[in-house]
């Protein structure tokens, strides 16, 4: 290895790239200080419509918009080379790592919400956005943003920082992609669990030697890819019995390339596989590779949660396709509601997302007590 080869993110620094770096943003063409779009009800905003060959290094957004939920009515869309079907289709909060329509504080390595307590005299709180995930593409892109609210969005501000080259995009470079889905609720799986029972968790009756029933993270197909990760939320409402109240013994399974039971990835549990373990007992926490962006107490696991993990350093590879599922509940026991939006870098063609639900299926059962509305 060359003694000058960058060995870490710091360390490439010192080299430098030819390229050109741009930006699209709302900044006031007048030069006063009105530096974000409106979007009224129905209508799409373009953050930026880029010709040439490059890469997206950074989005920075935030908004305010008085219709209720707005961050599972916000949709945001990305399109690479000219692509009539986005690579990119979720509702923005969610995209930005946090569900059920609302926001929280948090950093991670590729994505962040930015938010603090202080609220406006009659609106919502807000939260700045971030992602860092890196956006190649070949001839062009596009970024948009669909308010499928009531309301107008009064304000989005943003940025969509890039770097153009001469060079053409290489045949290895895949498109990033990410897409939003849901069950509401999953269907549940009769376990055989007597009134009042409560087995320790590995004495949970039932059994799951098919994965049919698991809910679905991720399924693709087409050109080769890695899976870089999720995030997914739960309205955690209905436990497979009362005293035992916990979501989380359902296990990951990675189904790749079409293959059958068993899977390639088998893991133990939804903690182990978001990198914690025993209930999620800190609560709220943020990692660069994993965390909870929005935690319900960890003695009453009854409440809204939302998790992430990101496959950095383990890109989980695939030839042909695809298929990321969790079970809801040991042996998808649990009757829960489950959305999730999940991240991934393919070689096009790519099998077309599906338009999402409606507006009024994608609305949380349950709005957090923390609210984004003053009285």
């Amino acid at each position: 290895m060359s003694f000058w080869r960058p060995t870490s993110p710091l360390a490439g620094l010192t080299r430098v790239k030819a390229g050109r770096s741009k930006r699209e943003s709302s900044w006031d063409r007048t030069g006063g200080n009105r530096d974000f779009a409106v979007v009224p009800p129905g209508e799409t905003h373009v953050l930026a419509d880029i010709t040439g060959t490059g890469v997206i290094e950074h989005i920075w957004l935030t908004t305010r918009c008085y219709s209720e939920k707005y961050l599972r009515k916000l949709v945001i869309e990305m399109y690479w080379d000219g692509e009539e079907n986005p690579s990119v289709r979720s509702p923005l909060g969610d995209f930005f790592g946090v569900g059920h329509a609302t926001c929280t504080h948090y950093v991670s390595l590729p994505l962040s919400m930015v938010f603090g307590p202080r609220r406006g005299p009659k609106g919502p709180f807000a939260a700045a956005m971030n992602s860092y995930f890196p956006m190649p593409f070949g001839t062009s892109a596009k970024i948009v943003i669909r308010n499928e609210s009531d309301m107008p969005i009064e304000n989005l501000f943003y940025y969509v920082d890039y770097d153009l080259t001469d060079e053409a995009k290489p045949d290895d470079v895949a498109y990033f992609h990410a897409y939003y889905r849901q069950e509401k609720p999953c269907t549940p799986v009769p376990n055989g669990l007597a009134p009042g029972e409560v087995p320790a968790p590995w004495d949970l009756p039932g059994v799951n030697l098919t994965g049919e029933d698991n809910y679905v993270i991720l399924d693709a197909e087409g050109g080769a890819g890695h899976y870089v990760g999720c995030v997914l939320s739960i309205d955690n409402h209905n436990a497979s019995n009362q005293p035992y109240t916990w979501p989380g013994e359902g296990d990951d399974m990675i189904f790749i390339d079409g293959e059958q039971w068993p899977p390639s990835l088998h893991g133990t549990g939804t903690e182990d596989y978001f990198n914690a373990a025993w209930g999620f007992p800190s609560g709220a926490y943020a990692g660069p590779y994993h965390g909870i962006s929005l935690a319900s107490s960890p003695q009453e696991h009854f409440g809204l949660w939302s998790m992430y993990r990101f496959h950095i350093e383990d890109p989980v590879r695939f030839s042909k396709s695809i298929k990321v599922t969790i079970e809801h509940g040991h042996a998808n026991d649990q009757g829960n509601d489950f959305s999730s939006v999940a991240y991934w870098y393919q070689h096009h063609p790519h099998k077309p997302l599906p338009e999402l639900p409606p507006v009024a299926e994608r609305l949380p059962r349950r709005w957090p007590e923390h609210g984004l509305w003053d009285e």
